[in-house]
Parts: C-alpha cells; sequence; structure tokens
C-alpha cells in the first residue's frame, strides 16, 4: 500500500531555511504528481508547491520565490527547499501524490517551527 515519510523538519530561525524530504513507497512515483501541503492545528490543509511527474513546478503565492520543489525518480524521494523562513511558514509539512483526497492517506507529516 501507500506509504509516504516525510522529514527534515525543525525548529529554525525566522530567515533560515529547512530541507523537507518525503519517501513515497507503494506508488509509481515516476509517473506520479507529487506536492507539499501544510496544516495548522485548527485548520484547513493547503496546497504549498507541486511538481509533475517531468518537473514541471507550481507554488502558492505565500511561498513563492522562498520555496522549491524538486524530486528523485531514482530515490522515490521529492523535497521542498525552504528557504527566508517566516513565522507563518510554521505548519505541520505532509506530501502526497497530486491530485489527492483529504479523506485519503496522508503521511504522519514533519513539522516545521520558525522562531526566534
Amino acid at each position: 500500500q501507500v506509504q509516504l515519510v516525510e522529514s527534515g523538519g525543525g525548529l529554525v530561525q525566522p530567515g533560515g531555511s529547512l530541507r523537507l524530504s518525503c519517501a513515497a513507497s507503494g506508488i509509481i512515483f515516476s509517473i506520479s504528481a507529487m506536492g507539499w501541503f501544510r496544516q495548522a492545528p485548527g485548520k484547513q490543509r493547503e496546497w504549498v508547491a507541486g511538481i509533475t511527474r517531468g518537473g514541471f513546478t507550481s507554488y502558492a503565492n505565500s511561498v513563492k520565490g522562498r520555496f522549491t520543489i524538486s524530486r528523485d525518480n531514482a530515490k522515490n524521494t521529492v523535497y521542498l527547499q525552504m528557504n527566508s523562513l517566516k513565522a507563518e511558514d510554521t505548519d505541520v509539512y505532509y506530501c502526497n501524490v497530486v491530485p489527492s483526497s483529504e479523506d485519503g492517506y496522508w503521511g504522519q507529516g514533519t513539522q516545521v517551527t520558525v522562531s526566534s
């Protein structure tokens, strides 16, 4: 079955950087569009960035120019490089195939906290 394991989160100061990783199994990763999402407690999960199987990328306006999504099909892994982090980027970050259902499978996520 599908398994998505996110990692790389942590505590970082405003202006700092983090690189998130998501290892996927149980899917044909190389032909799957992938995305990063984030969710704060009590709020709806929101889409952050996406990458097609061909490598075309797209971003939410709130992270454009600061975040970069990439993928390594040989490792079945998708990455999110986050630079110039702000306090409002504090959330639990998830990856998933795109499109995905809120009622479907989601991994455990990785916590990102931006604070001085």
